[in-house]
This record gives structure tokens, C-alpha cells and sequence, in this order.
């Protein structure tokens, strides 16, 4: 495997059956591949905060017996610019040309997270910072998160269902949620694209105006009546995000969308998830994060079962 950047790159590879039991022989055995990454080296570069990315894909590594480098675009090093033909004579030091194809000299396989601008729609869905670092890098490349997607996070969403269905074909609602700041798409997108390729009923609810793209909803039913998309529901994924159209804008603040206890009593004793961090109280109540019917630390830590399983993948070309 050369690129983890969406589901379509486990489908033209492993499989996405197959990537799910790897998942799962991890969660069972994190250590049945020490001996993998001996004497290779995964360098991470974050031009965003992060804390469960971070050390969930350097305990990954860790797992497989390979050594990390991590550096903060802009603290750890050079301040990048990531446009071509500018004169670089601003606040950005050193061109993300020069930048990746560095790492890759240090490095045999390489991460990169970066968020949508949320300014440029055209810019951002083109992915041009994770497909130029691709581009220049010359080895193997793992999205820690891009404008439009989260894989790994989505990865880790789904072997946390299949951990915790108790059918066989759950229904799974994605549900918007209020939030005090414009978030990306990112993540809503992943986790719909992976969802329509897994073996659940999805419904993605929201307030009018808050439309996904619909090249990751295209098959999908899509309502903004929540209360009816929850009814019978087996889990429950809250997530904000900013408009589509006019692009990176919060429309509505509305707390009725609140996922609370009143809302999770009309599902099927459905298992709640998030992403994390989560905004306690806009996203969701204190009681039904709290609840034991919450799911969202143990989806968090899977988060380095999806990481291991795709670094392992990696790892397995290079030999």
C-alpha cells in the first residue's frame, strides 16, 4: 500500500473485510507484529493540533517495532508554503516541494495532518497540500486527517461497531450537532464514504442547509427530521459541521439537535460515539456521554488499531 487516504484505498488493496479482521487481530494481539517495523521510521507531520492522532499512530508504530518522528508544521519546523509560483516573500520559510521530499529522505513512510481553510471550497476538496506532499515525498503516505476526510478515524469508527452490534446489520445514525465554531467536513464525510461500504443501514440527519457533498452522500438517506432518523437506531454518531454551501459557514446554532437522553430513548438502546474532543453539553448531554451505553473511549482507542493495521500494510511493501 503506497497512499492511505480514504476507504478506496483499503477496497483496491486488502479489502474492507479483510482490513476489519487484521483491525481485530490487532485489538486482540498488539504485539503479534513487534518485529515488523525493525529499523524503519514513520515521520508525522501535524500542521493542526491533535492528541488521540498523535499518539495513537506513534503507539501504532511503536507496536510494530518502528521508530517515529514527529514535528508541528511551524513550531518543530519551517513555517510551509504550499502554493506553487508565489513569491515567497511573507511568513511561510520553506515550500512543501523541498519540505516532503526531505522527509522522505529521512523517513520510509510518511503522515500529514491538515485541516480544510474552510475559505476555498474548490481548493480544499482538490486535497492540494496532502496530494502535493504525496507528490513529493517519494514514499509511502498516511492521512492523519485531510480537508475532507479522517480515514483513520473512520477506520476506527467501524471496527468500534463491529466490537459492539449485537445485529447483524445495525442502523447506524450519523447525526449533526451544534457547535460555537465552523468545523470541516472532514470527518462526517469519511464516516459516511465508509459506512456506505460496510454492512449497516445509514442515516445521516441534519438541519437544511448543512447538505454534505454529494459525492459522499450519493445512495445515502439523507433527512433533517432527527427525531424520526434516531427511532430504531443501534448507534448514534453526533458531529458538527460547517456548510457546504456557502462553504465553511455556521447556518445554525440550534440546541434542539442536541443529542440527550430524551433524543437516545427513541433508538434501539443505541450505543453512542464521537470523534472527540467533544464540546460536553452543545454536542452532547453529560448524562448520555456518561452513560454506560457510551462507546466513545473505546472508539478512541481503537484509533491505534486502525493505525497499526494500515502501517502494517505499509510496512508489508517495503519488505
Amino acid at each position: 500500500m503506497k497512499r492511505f487516504t480514504s476507504v478506496h484505498d483499503l477496497l483496491n488493496g486488502y479489502g474492507l473485510s479483510q482490513a476489519i479482521t487484521d483491525a481485530l487481530a490487532y485489538a486482540e494481539s498488539p504485539w503479534k507484529d513487534e518485529c515488523l517495523g525493525k529499523r524503519k521510521t514513520v515521520g508525522l507531520l501535524f500542521m493542526n493540533p491533535s492528541l488521540r492522532t498523535r499518539m495513537s499512530t506513534q503507539k501504532a508504530a511503536s507496536l510494530l517495532g518502528a521508530e517515529t518522528i514527529v514535528l508541528n508544521a511551524g513550531s518543530d519546523s519551517w513555517t510551509l508554503e504550499t502554493r506553487d509560483g508565489v513569491i515567497m516573500n511573507g511568513s511561510t520559510t520553506e515550500h512543501i516541494k523541498e519540505a516532503a521530499a526531505v522527509m522522505g529522505a529521512y523517513c520510509d513512510i510518511l503522515g500529514l495532518r491538515t485541516f480544510a481553510g474552510l475559505t476555498d471550497r474548490t481548493y480544499d476538496y482538490q486535497e492540494t497540500v496532502l496530494e502535493k506532499f504525496i507528490q513529493h515525498s517519494g514514499v509511502p503516505v498516511i492521512s492523519l486527517e485531510s480537508a475532507t476526510r479522517h480515514p483513520l478515524q473512520s477506520f476506527a469508527d467501524l471496527v468500534t461497531i463491529e466490537q459492539h452490534k449485537t445485529t447483524q446489520r445495525p442502523k447506524v445514525v450519523l447525526s449533526w450537532a451544534p457547535h460555537p465554531k465552523a468545523l470541516p467536513q472532514a470527518v462526517a464525510n469519511s464516516f459516511t464514504e465508509w459506512m456506505k461500504h460496510a454492512d449497516v443501514e445509514l442515516v445521516v440527519t441534519h438541519p437544511e442547509g448543512y447538505d454534505l457533498d454529494p459525492s459522499f452522500v450519493e445512495g445515502v438517506h439523507v433527512t433533517n427530521d432527527q427525531d424520526a432518523a434516531l427511532k430504531g437506531a443501534h448507534f448514534v454518531y453526533a458531529k458538527n459541521w460547517s456548510a457546504v454551501e456557502p462553504y465553511g459557514q455556521i447556518l445554525s446554532q440550534d440546541t434542539s439537535w442536541t443529542v440527550s437522553t430524551k433524543k437516545m430513548a427513541l433508538t434501539d438502546n443505541a450505543k453512542f460515539m464521537h470523534c472527540l474532543p467533544v464540546r460536553r453539553n452543545m454536542i452532547v448531554t453529560d448524562e448520555v456521554i456518561d452513560s454506560t451505553n457510551s462507546i466513545v473511549i473505546p472508539q478512541a482507542a481503537n484509533r491505534v488499531v486502525s493505525a497499526q493495521t494500515v502501517l502494517a500494510y505499509m510496512l508489508k511493501g517495503l519488505a
